[in-house]
C-alpha cells in the first residue's frame, strides 16, 4: 500500500472566488504500531479499495446484493466495525485518511472475521466524485468531523451547501444522512444546512436533532473526550424523499 498524505477538499461559492477548494482536515503524524503496518501488508489486498477513475461495482465487491451505508473520517474504525458485526445484512464502506486508523481497523476486520467492511484511503470528495455510483447507497454517516472551533477556520468545516449536495447524489430514495458532533455550534451550523435542502428530511422532527441511533452502538475516544470536556452529543438523521 503506497504511502501519500490526502487532502479532503470542499467547494464554496464566493463572489469573487466561485468553486474555492477549501482543505478540510490538516496533515497528522501517522505513526503506525508494528500489527498496524503488518495489517496494512497483508490485509489491504482483501478489504483495500484503490482510488480509480471509474465508479466500484458494489455487488462485484462485496460478493452479493446489500444495503451499503458509507462512513467517511472512520478515526481508528470502533465504531464502524461494532456496526458492521452489529449488522451482517449491510455492507459498509468506510474512508479515512489517517493510516494509524486504516491499520487498527483492518486489525479488527481480521479479529472479529468481518466480510461486510472495504475501505477507501484517501480524499472523500475524490472517493464520492469518483468511484461512488450515483443512487447507490443506503446510508452515509459522518460522525465527529473536525470542528475547526476558531471562527477563522469555520470555511474549513466539511458539512457545507455544496458537499452535502454531493452526498445527495449518492443516495438511494429514502437513504439517511446520519451525522454527530460535540460542538454545538457547528450542530447548529449543520441543522442549518441540511434543513435548506426540501429533498431532505429530518427524522427527529423540523429543526430537531435526534436522540443517540443504535448506528452508534459504542462510545468512541471522540466522544469520551467531548463529554469528558463537558460538551452534548448532538445527532442529526435525515432522510432523501
Amino acid at each position: 500500500m503506497p504511502f501519500f498524505i490526502a487532502f479532503r477538499n470542499i467547494y464554496i461559492n464566493t463572489p469573487s472566488h466561485p468553486l474555492r477548494r477549501i482543505r478540510s482536515f490538516v496533515r497528522r503524524d501517522s505513526r503506525l504500531t508494528e500489527a498496524q503496518r503488518q495489517a496494512l501488508e497483508t490485509l489491504w489486498p482483501q478489504f483495500g479499495l484503490e482510488l480509480t477513475a471509474s465508479n466500484i461495482h458494489l455487488p462485484t465487491i462485496f460478493h452479493r446484493d446489500a444495503p451499503c451505508i458509507l462512513e467517511i473520517g472512520f478515526g481508528s474504525g470502533q465504531s464502524l466495525s461494532a456496526t458492521a458485526k452489529m449488522h451482517p445484512e449491510c455492507d459498509f464502506i468506510g474512508i479515512e485518511t489517517h493510516q494509524p486508523g486504516i491499520g487498527a481497523l483492518l486489525l479488527s476486520i481480521r479479529d472479529q472475521a468481518l466480510t461486510n467492511v472495504r475501505i477507501f484511503y484517501g480524499d472523500a470528495v475524490e472517493v464520492l466524485n469518483q468511484c461512488i455510483p450515483e443512487k447507490s447507497l443506503d446510508g452515509i454517516q459522518l460522525f465527529f468531523p473536525d470542528p475547526w472551533p476558531k471562527r477563522r477556520h469555520h470555511k474549513r468545516r466539511l458539512i457545507q451547501v455544496p458537499f452535502v449536495k454531493l452526498l445527495i447524489t449518492k443516495l438511494k430514495q429514502g437513504g439517511e444522512l446520519h451525522l454527530a458532533t460535540d460542538w454545538q455550534d457547528y450542530a447548529k451550523e449543520m441543522m442549518e444546512v441540511l434543513s435548506s435542502f426540501s429533498e431532505l428530511k429530518n427524522c427527529a422532527g423540523i429543526h430537531q436533532f435526534a436522540e443517540r441511533s443504535h448506528q452508534r452502538p459504542i462510545i468512541t475516544k471522540f466522544e469520551q473526550q467531548g463529554q469528558r470536556a463537558g460538551r452534548e452529543i448532538w445527532e442529526l438523521r435525515f432522510t432523501l424523499n
